[in-house]
């Protein structure tokens, strides 16, 4: 701000009030309105069939964060990020875009942010783009995205696999990383009634080490862990060959214990 638009904004400084008011105004009309149309798009989105392959996250943000008061969604985004080395990053099964383009592209150097749902990539081109990201259609079960990725993001999609597949990408993925590069991501606990959360889903884990066990043969150091929720059980995991978040040799941490 210059110092005569400083000086203008002091002499008028007396209106501030009742143009607070009048915006805190209009903010609560633009959240009461984009609120209800985003639980309109989930109606018709989740109400109609065939289910769709992706969900639209700006469902969450404009809509069921606000009543569920679950922040669950934003796990995802916030446990990756941990993992960011600030190189190229690669994405599988992207869905809508929005983790890339809202928690990964600021950190990293570029996304390439792959999916084989022809509708989930023009809602991420034209939802979530970002300068540094983009949007690829692609199925990573015979056409993975090749390059070299200091980070890999499989968030939400494990699940929609074979184990006979699983082990396959996970072979795939380990030849893109570079030296060190994190593999990290986020999938279900199956539920306890034995039905399938997403009809899409070909394999939901049992457990923590249901899911470290596709792992291992893959990578020296890998953790998984939970989160549970009433409606959700999470399991959200890092896999490299290199350091991990919170591990004792991890650079972005110092940890004493006391003994």
């Amino acid at each position: 701000m210059g110092p005569k638009l400083k000086a203008f904004m002091q002499r008028i400084s007396f209106l501030k009030p009742p143009l607070e008011w009048m915006i805190q105004m209009e903010c609560a009309i633009a959240r009461f309105w984009a609120s209800g149309a985003h639980k309109r798009l989930m109606l018709v989105q989740w109400g109609f069939p065939p289910q769709p392959e992706h969900f639209d996250h700006h469902i969450d943000l404009y809509y069921q964060w606000r009543y569920s008061r679950n922040s669950m969604w934003i796990e995802r985004g916030a446990f990756g990020s941990l993992a960011l080395q600030g190189g190229d990053l690669l994405e599988l099964a992207c869905g809508d875009g929005f983790n890339a383009t809202n928690f990964y592209s600021l950190r990293s150097r570029r996304v390439i942010a792959c999916d084989f749902d022809a509708k989930a990539i023009a809602t991420a081109r034209r939802k979530n783009d970002a300068p540094n990201v983009e949007f690829l259609l692609a199925d990573i079960r015979a056409n993975m995205p090749t390059g070299n990725f200091t980070n890999v993001v499989w968030d939400t999609a494990i699940e929609h696999f074979t184990p006979v597949e699983i082990d396959k990408i996970l072979a795939d993925i380990k030849t893109r990383l570079t030296p060190g590069g994190i593999l990290s991501g986020h999938t279900i606990v199956e539920r306890t009634d034995g039905r399938k959360s997403l009809i899409h889903h070909e394999y939901e884990f049992k457990n923590k080490e249901d899911l470290l066990r596709f792992f291992t043969a893959h990578f020296r150091n890998v953790t998984v862990f939970e989160t549970i929720y009433p409606s959700r059980h999470n399991l959200y995991f890092w896999a490299s060959d290199g350091s991990l978040p919170f591990n004792s040799d991890w650079s972005s941490a110092v940890m004493h214990a006391k003994q």
